[in-house]
């Protein structure tokens, strides 16, 4: 049994046909602009941001994500063209929504209040949903170029989220570990 902790963190991901449109753009980013950071995750939108967990704990930070997920419905998540935070990423945009917001902060509040489980850096700047597609290993003149061919581009997607995934890292790549549907229904 493994006994050092695995990284892991928390999102929502989108329906596999955006899913397959934005891992295209980041076929794209792999091809164009030699950058691939972003093919090591599925496309999602991190809620908690990835945080040391044991392997041995695990049922425990499962079924806390049960919990959390029992009195709360489908969000709404529009997709809307592409921003930057320069000089390396580039991602989809998502739109800040009151259901957004409140469910991503109730959610870290949770994790901090039950488990301990803290982001420093999540609590000294505002959550800006966002589905990476180019980071890291973006250059700067990558950047520049990529943002040039991006900024002005259309894109507009609506889904309803309808479960919080858990995701492992497994030492390459990002990998669902699991995933917790909301329970109630939007009346």
């Amino acid at each position: 049994m493994n006994q050092s902790p695995s990284l892991f963190f928390i999102a929502l991901l989108p329906p596999p046909d955006i899913q397959t449109y934005a891992n295209q753009i980041k076929q794209h980013f792999a091809d164009r602009y030699a950058s691939r950071a972003a093919q090591k995750s599925p496309p999602h939108i991190t809620l908690q941001p990835p945080f040391k967990w044991s392997n041995e704990a695990l049922p425990i930070l499962k079924q806390c994500l049960s919990q959390f997920v029992m009195n709360r419905v489908p969000v709404p998540v529009t997709l809307q063209g592409f921003a930057a935070f320069p000089p390396r990423v580039i991602y989809i945009n998502v739109l800040k929504t009151e259901e957004l917001l409140t469910l991503q902060a109730e959610l870290m509040a949770d994790l901090e209040a039950k488990l301990g489980i803290v982001d420093p850096v999540s609590k000294t700047r505002p959550f800006a949903p966002h589905v990476t597609v180019a980071f890291k290993d973006l250059t700067k003149q990558n950047f520049r170029a990529a943002w040039a061919e991006f900024q002005q581009q259309q894109l507009e997607f609506e889904f309803t989220a309808t479960d919080l995934t858990l995701l492992v890292h497994d030492g390459r790549q990002w990998n669902v570990s699991a995933e917790f549907p909301f329970s109630l229904k939007d009346e």
